[in-house]
């Protein structure tokens, strides 16, 4: 059934706005007047296949937030384990969604459910809401019965999926403020004040410091090239992100950011944990190992990790198990391929790689304060050095010419 979206006027006089699903606009329009509602502006939305301009828009939003794909999972399945019907747990959920792009995709869910599809099938139409892990998961627990409990573990990956993006988000937001902050000023200082300070120097014909001849040359050179340098920043920007988009490209872009120091030792803790609970999750939900390899390579979100994985299920295809490729891998330490090796033997592969993930956030909070505690100092310093130049620079002239 396809999904309108409308602004309307209730009989207050108040705006309103939302998605309803009709067959037709008017008989859109004629459950909105039943609702008291008068509709002022109606469009289709197409979810699958030819985007209307309604939908247009959605491309080009900030993508789902994933704590708010948590919460619909876990009242999802909360819902389904209270014995609510599938279709009437979807109404549900429609009818408290907040955020529009959600709205929108869960309802057409709802109405390919309707309609005779699979929960899983309909997901899959919407891979940018839905990842190969989600679908896989909610196919599997189709298949097995028990939905409910596998929407909750799903909603737990979730949940400390975001918790993970949360922490790595942080660390990060305050030194690139201090920096971004901190180079504004450097250039705002270089571009309009040092020039007219310079140029009162200039003018009194005296030989200059060495410090103040190069304080003078940046200038110029920002004030000639600045138009220049921003292009290009942003064309290498670009570049870059291309770059990433090819499959060498993106590999080498991994490998580069893994080898520096500090920084590379974050971003390998957080794959290896991101991996392992994963791996437990998909597991857990009844999937082969191998299946859930393959999953885990396409969401781990680290080319290097996604090649590792991929070798390893090549030795699984081979009659091999996890651990013995995993303890030849430089990506993983010794002890996680061990502690496998331990799951494996004992039955209890899913709790080890919990345990695993557990102890690897515990140290992904360690990097990240070492992180934090690093970079700061370095870009204060780094900016009182530049700032201190400056200074130096536009006094040792004004000195130099009053001991005159």
């Amino acid at each position: 059934m396809p999904i309108y979206s409308y602004k309307a006027i209730d009989q207050r006089g108040r705006q309103s706005k939302g998605n309803i699903d009709a067959d037709t606009a008017r008989e859109a329009r004629d459950k909105l007047r039943h609702q008291q509602l008068r509709v002022t502006d109606m469009e289709r939305v197409e979810t699958i296949g030819k985007k209307s301009k309604s939908l247009f828009s959605y491309r080009f939003e900030r993508k789902v937030d994933i704590r708010s794909l948590a919460i619909l999972t876990r009242q999802f399945s909360t819902l389904l384990g209270a014995g609510v019907h599938l279709s009437e747990a979807l109404n549900v959920l429609v009818e408290q969604i907040e955020e529009k792009r959600l709205e929108v995709v869960f309802r057409d869910v709802r109405e390919r459910i309707v309609s005779g599809a699979g929960l899983a099938d309909a997901m899959s139409l919407h891979p940018s809401v839905f990842s190969d892990l989600y679908i896989n998961m909610v196919r599997a627990g189709e298949a097995s019965g028990n939905l409910d409990e596998i929407l909750y573990s799903l909603s737990e990956y979730l949940q400390k999926q975001a918790s993970l993006r949360g922490k790595l988000s942080a660390a990060l937001t305050y030194p690139a403020i201090m920096m971004v902050v901190g180079l504004g000023v450097v250039i705002f200082l270089m571009t309009f004040v040092v020039p007219r300070i310079t140029e009162m120097l200039v003018q009194k014909d005296n030989a200059l410091p060495w410090a103040t001849e190069v304080l003078i040359m940046i200038s110029d050179w920002f004030k000639a090239y600045w138009l220049i340098g921003l292009g290009a920043l942003l064309g290498f920007l670009i570049f870059l992100e291309g770059l990433k988009k090819t499959e060498k490209g993106r590999f080498a872009y991994d490998r580069v950011l893994l080898k520096i120091p500090v920084l590379g030792t974050l971003l390998q803790r957080s794959a290896i944990s991101r991996f392992t609970v994963t791996l437990a999750t998909l597991l857990k939900s009844g999937l082969p190992a191998l299946d859930s390899l393959n999953i885990v390579g396409k969401v781990v979100n680290n080319a290097v990790m996604s090649k590792t994985i991929a070798e390893i299920a090549e030795r699984i295809v081979e009659g091999a198990d996890i651990s013995t490729p995993l303890k030849k891998s430089p990506l993983f330490p010794p002890m996680v391929g061990y502690m496998i090796a331990v799951g494996e033997q004992s039955g209890e592969l899913e709790s080890v790689l919990n345990r695993i993930s557990e102890t690897y956030e515990e140290e992904i909070e360690l990097s990240i304060q070492k992180l934090t505690a690093m970079i700061e100092p370095i870009i204060i310093v780094l900016l009182a050095v530049v700032v201190s130049f400056i200074i130096l620079a536009v006094l040792l002239p004004l000195l130099q010419f009053n001991s005159g």
